[in-house]
């Protein structure tokens, strides 16, 4: 959970920059900064859980091809 909230900062920061130099607005940034990076750190939660699921079984599929070599 500490890597997911590091991201977040990390991510609210560059959100943040990116929409303000694109738009020089601080407000439309901070909406932005704040709504996107909320929305990703959810989305990478569950990327990250998908992602040892499929790692677990494709280690699990490699051994069965293993076995039958």
């Amino acid at each position: 959970m500490l890597k997911t909230l590091s991201f977040a900062v990390l991510h609210f920061t560059v959100a943040f920059t990116v929409t303000y130099l694109l738009t020089g607005d601080i407000l439309i940034g901070s909406a932005v900064a704040l709504i996107e990076p909320a929305v990703n750190t959810v989305v990478f939660y569950f990327h990250e859980l998908g992602w040892n699921r499929w790692k677990d079984g494709r280690g699990a599929l490699l051994e069965v091809f293993a076995q039958r070599a």
